[in-house]
């Protein structure tokens, strides 16, 4: 009988691991919830961002920007030591410097810094009307429509207690789903104010330490009932959606001035002709908003899911408590992300406002030269064309010029060199014309009048 083979031991194994050298070609995969956004999904950035930019921009908002590193302290205070953004979804390390340092997971908390830090209570034009488009970063766990990078449009008003404020960036949100073509609804509340919700949040408390009611709950709602009771209405887990069934509301606990904002608010909706849900058990998951709160909703959307398209609500006193002087405020925060998918889902057909309707081809080494001068030419004036001057064949030009579907090609070539010309080929009915370059513009106007 022969020896039994010996096997290797685990700290044999170990150390083959350690010597073993890496393969240094081998790709290095992206994070997980992190992605690439590629040349052909940016038709739908270019379409989400541009409409959102020209409405924002036509309701007076000017555009402003934060930095992605701050300090952890700023989001710690703004947001909340027990917020889920703050406990668990931060990306936080500390520097060579010592210091604290977040990405940034929100934008509200960075934009109140830069309204405090840069005096803009003094700025001549008041109310101070700001939107930011940037990335935010969050360790949730990823799924459809939700990233660790994500991108989001944040519009805020600085300066303004009226009723009216919350009004128009509702108006502003709703409208530009509708020129985007998402069915998207209002979901809207009133959560008080510190005069007003702890007497509502006593009644809450009450009502969750009954026994059948707070065997219903999650791990996680256990603890927000003693460190958030507001939080628990907030609660997308099945059995705690039916815990709050029957809560009581903290509409019917409103304090005379809250009501009236309410209904104030309310009003302006209804002569805006904007279609909202009043939904009693909508309160954000952000501990700084007081009286109105609100989310946009797809049309297809199931209270209780996690798919809301975007939401925000006024934080009237944020601003103080972060170390600037008294100021009401509000606003919101849409994710692209969510947007363009459902853009996707619907089959929204996208029309890019850059689509060549001219293609330059250019057939020998003097003519490319040529040509290239045309083309800037071309471009200086204004009209959308397209070219390909690293190729020489005439008709892999021509095949490109056919998938970008542009009406017209011109064809410089040594003949048209020489006799000062340039062909103009008619791409749907394959026609071609021989004309003087002189009047290659004139010409152009006429056929892509």
């Amino acid at each position: 009988m022969g020896r039994k083979p010996k096997t290797k031991t685990e700290r044999q194994k170990n150390e083959e691991a350690k010597n073993k050298k890496p393969n240094e070609n081998k790709m290095i995969p992206r994070l997980r919830g992190i992605r690439d956004i590629l040349p052909d999904e940016y038709r739908y950035w270019d379409l989400v961002l541009n409409k959102a930019e020209s409405m924002i921009k036509y309701y007076g908002f000017l555009r402003t920007e934060t930095p992605v590193l701050e300090n952890v302290a700023l989001y710690e205070r703004s947001t909340g030591k027990q917020t889920d953004i703050v406990s668990k979804e931060m990306y936080t390390f500390i520097d060579r410097d010592n210091e604290r340092v977040a990405l940034r997971p929100e934008a509200t908390p960075g934009l109140v810094r830069s309204y405090i830090e840069h005096g803009m209570f003094s700025l001549p034009m008041q109310p101070v009307k700001l939107y930011w488009i940037g990335n935010l970063f969050r360790r949730e766990k990823p799924q459809a429509g939700r990233y660790r990078q994500f991108s989001q449009i944040d519009l805020e008003i600085f300066g303004e207690a009226g009723a009216v404020a919350d009004a128009q960036i509702i108006l502003i949100g709703y409208n530009l789903f509708k020129e985007l073509q998402i069915d998207a609804q209002v979901q809207i509340n009133s959560i008080g104010c510190p005069n007003c919700r702890p007497e509502y949040v006593k009644k809450l408390i009450e009502y969750y330490k009954q026994r059948p009611v707070r065997n219903k709950l999650c791990p996680d709602c256990k603890k927000r009932l003693i460190k958030n009771p507001l939080r628990l209405l907030d609660c997308k887990e099945e059995s705690c959606v039916n815990a709050r069934a029957a809560a009581p509301q903290i509409i019917d606990h409103l304090c005379e001035e809250c009501r009236d904002h309410f209904v104030k608010v309310l009003e302006y909706l209804d002569e805006l002709n904007v279609v909202y849900t009043l939904n009693p058990f909508l309160v954000r998951g952000l501990d700084y908003y007081n009286r109105t709160v609100f989310e946009f909703w797809s049309e297809d959307s199931e209270q209780g899911r996690q798919d809301a398209l975007g939401g925000g609500g006024r934080y009237d006193y944020l601003v103080e408590y972060m170390g600037g002087r008294p100021t009401p405020a509000c606003g919101w925060g849409i994710g692209a992300e969510r947007m363009i998918l459902k853009i996707k889902e619907k089959n929204i057909p996208l029309v890019d406002a850059n689509q060549p309707n001219i293609f330059v081809a250019q057939l020998g080494e003097a003519s490319k030269r040529k040509a290239m001068n045309f083309f800037e030419e071309l471009r200086r004036r204004g009209y959308k064309a397209a070219q390909n001057f690293v190729k020489d064949n005439l008709k892999a030009q021509l095949e490109l010029a056919n998938k970008l579907a542009v009406k017209l090609t011109l064809i410089l070539g040594q003949k048209e060199m020489m006799d000062g010309t340039i062909l103009i080929r008619d791409m749907e009915s394959g026609m071609q014309e021989v004309f003087d370059f002189k009047k290659v513009y004139e010409e152009l106007d006429k056929r892509l009048k």
